[in-house]
């Protein structure tokens, strides 16, 4: 019975990487909704950007984890730095880029461009809520 309940925690975990970017998607609309009703469209534009970037930065993120795993357990030995280091540069070049654009289009759209990069941690904040409901209820 504990193995049973050890496998169903486990797989239930292992979903939270599928979880996580469907919580950011859902808090990027009502969230976008809200901003566009509270403060206007051009603040909610930078909010969708952020939104967008976060999302696209998080994609990239857990992919470079994970090949990074799969190197690592696959060969042995430590993983090419370079490829890392580009997709590291490569996400921060377009979060300043986005960030100047919105800024010499708007300035008051950058608020919203930095609320919406702050968009991962509220979707993880919601899984952690959503994992320790659930391990409460089912025992895990």
């Amino acid at each position: 019975m504990a193995a049973d309940t050890e496998t169903r925690a486990e797989s239930f975990y292992a979903g939270a990487v599928v979880r996580i970017p469907r919580f950011m998607i859902v808090l990027a609309v009502g969230f976008g909704l809200a901003a566009w009703l509270r403060f206007g469209w051009r603040v909610a534009l930078g909010f969708a950007c952020g939104c967008a970037i976060a999302q696209l930065n998080f994609y990239w993120l857990e992919k470079v984890v994970s090949a990074l795993g799969d190197r690592a357990t696959r060969s042995g030995g430590s993983p090419s730095s370079a490829g890392v280091l580009f997709q590291f540069l490569l996400r921060y070049f377009l979060m300043a880029l986005a960030a100047y654009v919105i800024f010499s289009v708007s300035p008051a759209s950058l608020h919203g461009l930095f609320a919406g990069l702050f968009l991962p941690v509220a979707g993880i904040a919601c899984e952690g809520a959503y994992e320790l409901y659930t391990a409460l209820r089912h025992g895990f």
